[in-house]
């Protein structure tokens, strides 16, 4: 990882520093000397149910200490997009807390009569009769953006259906494909460098799927990183058609490249 030396780190959250609410080791170890180096730094998440406080929160029962403002979701960059696009908008909104208040501050309305935007956002109580309105909107002219096209995540029950699943089901209904903001649109990554006024070539991505945050560090234009403590198995790498610029077993083996500054 040569080049120009690292000024900024963008990193995943769950499967990263975190796997459900238990924290991976070196996690803390490695915010930590972030933190003390005083290079920039930005936890991403395509999760829309949360707001960046609830996740704080959550992160600090797992013993890592994250600050709000450090952390970006798809929700916020779902939100960043829209005011670019059409500031001032409004929005059928099929979500949680993390969606809707993103898009309040934004001065978005959330409105079911002739909307501007159906944003969908993940949940974990889907309503038909939500998906049944969102679905008519978007026959009726309402333009169809989603979150993050995950189709799954992850439970202590098990496998449960996230954003892309629902946005297939109002696809097929509709004959109209969302735009997805989140992984691994790289435009989540782009707007999480322009928070923090970084630039690419001094950036970089730790991931542990090679299907959204490495491919999206990829196409950023970032130094990727991708760790075998969640999605990708290392074993899976090389059946991928692009590669990460370096492959780890956990974030603790970042540590170094940090107190280093690479």
């Amino acid at each position: 990882m040569s080049m120009r030396a690292v000024e900024t780190w963008l990193t995943d959250m769950d499967g990263v520093l975190v796997r459900e609410d238990e924290p991976i080791p070196g996690a803390k170890e490695f915010l930590d000397a972030l933190k003390e180096s005083g290079l920039q730094f930005m936890v991403l998440t395509n999760n829309s149910i949360f707001t960046p406080r609830d996740l704080r929160a959550r992160l600090l029962g797992s013993g890592i200490d994250v600050p709000e403002e450090a952390i970006w979701t798809s929700a916020l960059a779902t939100a960043q997009f829209l005011h670019e696009q059409r500031p001032d908008g409004t929005a059928y909104v099929v979500g949680e807390a993390g969606l809707t208040s993103a898009l309040h501050d934004i001065g978005y309305v959330m409105t079911d009569r002739d909307p501007d935007y159906v944003v969908l956002g993940e949940t974990r109580t889907y309503s038909f009769e939500a998906i049944t309105r969102a679905i008519r909107l978007i026959d009726g002219g309402a333009r169809f953006i989603a979150t993050n096209p995950d189709a799954s995540g992850p439970s202590q029950q098990g496998k449960l259906p996230a954003t892309g699943s629902v946005a297939a089901l109002i696809s097929t209904a509709t004959g109209r494909s969302p735009y997805f903001v989140g992984k691994p649109n790289p435009l989540m990554m782009r707007s999480a460098l322009n928070k923090l006024n970084a630039h690419s070539e001094t950036t970089v991505m730790i991931g542990d799927r090679m299907d959204t945050d490495i491919i999206s560090g990829l196409e950023a234009g970032l130094r990727t990183i991708l760790v075998t403590t969640g999605s990708t198995a290392p074993e899976q790498v090389e059946t991928f058609p692009y590669r990460p610029t370096r492959v780890f077993d956990s974030v603790a083996d970042v540590l170094e490249l940090v107190r280093g500054t690479v």
